[in-house]
């Protein structure tokens, strides 16, 4: 009788927040593919309340606790205390199980406390990151920083208009600093980020065609491999992939719109429309709670999208093809929306006060005039570099594969 072989184990920590969730569980359907076996520990109450089941993945539930209301740095840093002990009583029990050794874990940069345990154990470990590798970057230039100093530093204007070294066209004024109240447990905050302890690489959700230079930048910094292994979405072929019930009547909707008419709208689950508010939208458009954002982003009856510019939500419409109008909020946001009007021009900013004469140019410059158009171009041709990019011989398909070959090795 042929002998079973087991397939090497993997343990993914993601961070329990839908944005970072969703690209971590894509990555373990890619390495699923690849003939991994994917386990992945979850708090009690800190976790991703999923409506997908996920075949091939194990879920285990950890003990922690609630979270005190204390801002998302001081969030962060709670949850690395809390779930630390935990964690590392769960992997001892994974390795006193029958069947092969864990092959590495997986941690979002952000879960850097799976860092210290995989020290501790000896266990092989890789750090993942949903954001951008030019957020990576920005994270390193602030861990070195002086609050104090930095903060005297900027308030001059000189200073706060100097391009970053290499990083055109990012200003110091740029660095993801606001929204995260005060500066020195954010910078904190990066300093244990950054730190890879006994890491063996770094998996990025990007490209190498978005994010050469950055790429380059961190590889040189780090000293050890990085993965680009995205758009994930598309190189684990999870594109119907929702971790959220999604309301498809919108697209019975967009079939009766004219092509390139309408404006996809996405607040990406963080605010609610007054109700005089909703009723006018529904005079013209249509309102979902949660929409099947790459179905309507592929749609031929959208002609832009409106966001926050999440990085998810930003490489979905690159892929799609569909321009953006960028109102991002906070922190890596700010730096995809200057990539994206600035560096890749695909997209408009409207900062500032919101003001109804403001949304009207934006939305007239991408569905209208000439410069939209020029912009549909630039996106289409990103759209064909990304997809090439997944295909073999592609420069994610090669990382992919590199990336297999390295943590059969480990």
């Amino acid at each position: 009788m042929e002998k079973r072989v087991e397939k090497r184990r993997i343990v993914l920590v993601p961070l329990p927040l839908l944005g970072h969730f969703t690209p971590m569980m894509q990555l373990g359907q890619a390495l699923i593919l690849k003939g991994f076996s994917i386990i992945v520990p979850q708090g009690e109450f800190n976790r991703v309340n999923s409506s997908q089941k996920f075949p091939g993945f194990q879920f285990i539930t950890i003990p922690d606790s609630e979270l005190e209301a204390n801002g998302p740095v001081g969030s962060l840093t709670q949850l690395n205390k809390i779930m630390e002990a935990s964690f590392k009583d769960c992997i001892r029990q994974l390795l006193k199980q029958q069947g092969n050794d864990i092959a590495c874990i997986i941690y979002d940069e952000f879960m850097y406390f799976c860092g210290a345990v995989a020290e501790e154990l000896k266990l092989p470990n890789f750090i993942f990151s949903t954001q951008t590798a030019t957020h990576k970057v920005c994270c390193n230039v602030l861990s070195k920083l002086n609050a104090k100093k930095y903060l005297i530093d900027m308030e001059e204007h000189d200073v706060q208009n100097k391009v970053v070294e290499n990083m055109h066209p990012l200003r110091y004024k740029d660095l993801p600093t606001a929204t995260f109240g005060e500066l020195e447990p954010f910078l904190e905050l990066c300093r244990d980020v950054v730190n890879k302890r006994t890491a063996s690489a770094v998996i990025i959700n990007t490209v190498t065609c978005l994010e050469s230079s950055s790429l380059t930048r961190l590889q040189q910094e780090l000293q050890i491999p990085v993965y680009p292994l995205g758009p994930l979405h598309i190189t684990a072929s999870s594109t119907g992939f929702s971790v959220l019930q999604e309301d498809r009547s919108c697209v019975e909707w967009l079939n009766k719109q004219k092509p390139r008419s309408v404006i996809y709208i996405s607040s990406e689950g963080i605010e609610s429309l007054p109700e005089e508010v909703s009723k006018m939208v529904l005079e013209k458009g249509y309102i979902v709670k949660w929409a099947p954002q790459i179905e309507v982003l592929g749609h031929p009856s959208v002609g832009g999208f409106w966001s926050h510019c999440g990085w998810n939500s930003t490489v979905e419409s690159i892929v799609e093809g569909v321009p953006m109008i960028c109102r991002p909020y906070q922190g890596e946001q700010m730096l995809n929306a200057i990539y994206l009007e600035s560096v890749w021009r695909i997209g408009i900013q409207v900062g500032g006060e919101l003001e109804r004469g403001a949304v009207e140019r934006a939305v007239k410059r991408l569905i209208v005039d000439k410069e939209g158009a020029s912009m549909r171009e630039r996106t289409l041709v990103l759209k064909e570099k990304l997809k090439a990019s997944i295909r073999g011989g592609g420069s994610s398909c090669n990382a992919l594969d590199e990336l297999v070959k390295h943590l059969k090795t480990e």
